[in-house]
C-alpha cells in the first residue's frame, strides 16, 4: 500500500479545486451578482457534506474536503462581494447574496446529509 503524505493529499486537491472553481465561476457568473461564487460555495458544502457524512476515510476527506473543497469554495470573494455590492449601493442584492450564501450552503449540507441516509452509504 503506498502511503501519500498529508500536505501532497491536500495540495494536490487544492489545485484541482482551484481550477475547477475558475472554469465554474466562469461559466456561470453574471454581470451584477457574484452568481459563481454563489455556485461554488453551494456546490462545494454539497461535495464536502457528502465526503464527511460517508466517512470515506481521512485520505479522501483531505484530498476532497480539505485540498479540492477548500480551494474550490471561497469565503474570502464571498465576503468581498457582498461588501462591494454594499458599497455600491446595492444594499438589496447584498443582502441576498449573503442570505443565499448561508441558506444555498445549509440546504446543500442537508441534501448531502439526506443522501448519504437514504442511500446507506
Amino acid at each position: 500500500m503506498v502511503t501519500i503524505e498529508p500536505a501532497h493529499l491536500v495540495g494536490t486537491g487544492g489545485a484541482i479545486g482551484a481550477l475547477a472553481r475558475y472554469y465554474v465561476a466562469s461559466l456561470v457568473e453574471i454581470e451584477g451578482f457574484p452568481l459563481g461564487t454563489l455556485t461554488v460555495n453551494v456546490v462545494g458544502s454539497f461535495v464536502l457534506g457528502l465526503v464527511t457524512f460517508a466517512g470515506l476515510g481521512s485520505d479522501l476527506l483531505l484530498f476532497v474536503g480539505t485540498g479540492a473543497c477548500g480551494s474550490f469554495t471561497t469565503f474570502s470573494s464571498f465576503s468581498v462581494d457582498t461588501v462591494r455590492l454594499w458599497e455600491t449601493g446595492e444594499r438589496l442584492q447584498a443582502g441576498v447574496n449573503a442570505a443565499v450564501n448561508l441558506l444555498g450552503a445549509l440546504l446543500a449540507i442537508g441534501l448531502a446529509y439526506g443522501l448519504v441516509t437514504v442511500l446507506g452509504l
